[in-house]
């Protein structure tokens, strides 16, 4: 095992031993009996390739194309929130590093960040949204994002309500002991006592025709795990489906994304893109999820964990995670990302 690789196994262990006991707990933690987070990583552990040979493979290109951007990497970072909570540095890292490796980053509308400050960055980025009751609460935020170089807006749909959280022993609430100016800041002032504030528990088909009008950007529906939801959202305009459990941090029991993703994948067709989360942790992921016909992955937990050690750590998860993803397509007999569909 290389050095970096034997790095990315310890995140987890670095992270412990620099955080405190209530940011690690929300790092880590699933909802209620953490059964979904816990089953996420072995569930693409289980997928088996047939892999092609006799094909050269002196170059690879592990590079893909999302929305119409080519990113360098066939994974991005999902956004996340409390990122100036793991360093002081936050989503500023975060998209130095992923600018630097040629990724696309989504940052999270709870952001600790100015969208301005990180449009500044260079960084191809998206912006992840709940949107509120009252829609128009909304519009200050999504034109902040848009003045700043959004390129897409991911809707968040798996949120009505936030699902339950069990804190560990002995371990305070993150939101009763973090400072408050972490996060959020791309909002108006009192915003959250505003009625009409609240998630939406009313989300529709009409609500992507509602944000691409009011964004002009492209609208990616995150969340989906069934195949009709799929194609109820490309009928209302999707230009992408995220497949996702919320890191099975929303309903637990739901079912891995591993084993969401290829009804999905069928039913959409190729009339719109498919991304997946969820326990990605090795380029044998990456590969699986390729193989299962993604067109991207995405990773939540990994770059957090990678963001103890700011910039360096961003950049550190990516060029390790590629490096290990080129060397699973050369041994599967793959020229390209998108020659991962012929393993299975």
């Amino acid at each position: 095992m290389t050095a970096e690789a034997r790095w990315l196994a310890d995140l987890e262990q670095r992270a412990r031993d620099a955080l405190s006991p209530a940011v690690v707990e929300y790092l880590l933690q699933g909802a209620r009996d953490s059964i979904t987070a816990g089953e996420a990583v072995d569930a693409w552990g289980a997928i088996r390739f047939r892999p092609r040979v006799l094909h050269d493979v002196t170059h690879v290109d592990p590079g893909v194309t999302l929305l119409g951007h080519r990113s360098e990497l066939p994974f991005g970072v999902a956004p996340t929130t409390l990122q100036r909570a793991v360093h002081p540095d936050g989503e500023l890292a975060m998209a130095h590093a992923t600018a630097d490796a040629g990724g696309v980053l989504v940052v999270s509308s709870n952001a600790g960040t100015s969208f301005a400050d990180i449009g500044a960055t260079g960084v191809h980025w998206w912006l992840q949204a709940y949107l509120p009751a009252d829609r128009t609460l909304a519009e200050p935020m999504l034109e902040r994002a848009v003045a700043a170089g959004a390129r897409a807006v991911v809707l968040t749909v798996d949120t009505p309500v936030v699902g339950t959280k069990y804190a560990g022993p002995d371990v305070p609430v993150v939101w009763e002991t973090v400072d408050p100016d972490l996060l959020r800041v791309n909002f108006d002032a009192g915003y959250d006592d505003l009625p009409g504030a609240e998630k939406a528990l009313d989300l529709g088909p009409d609500d992507l025709g509602w944000l691409a009008d009011r964004t002009g950007l492209p609208v990616v529906v995150k969340g989906v795990l069934r195949a009709e939801d799929a194609v109820r959202s490309v009928q209302a305009g999707a230009a992408a489906v995220w497949v996702s459990n919320h890191g099975g941090r929303q309903l637990d029991r739901s079912a891995a994304t591993a084993s969401c993703l290829p009804d999905v994948v069928a039913a959409i067709g190729g009339r719109a893109q498919v991304y997946v989360d969820g326990g990605i942790r090795t380029g044998l992921d990456v590969l699986a999820a390729l193989a299962l016909g993604a067109d991207a992955v995405f990773l939540g937990r990994l770059p957090l964990l990678a963001l103890v050690e700011g910039r360096d750590g961003v950049a550190a998860l990516h060029r390790e995670l590629l490096r290990q993803t080129v060397d699973a397509l050369r041994l599967a007999g793959c020229r390209a990302a998108a020659d991962a569909v012929h393993l299975l």
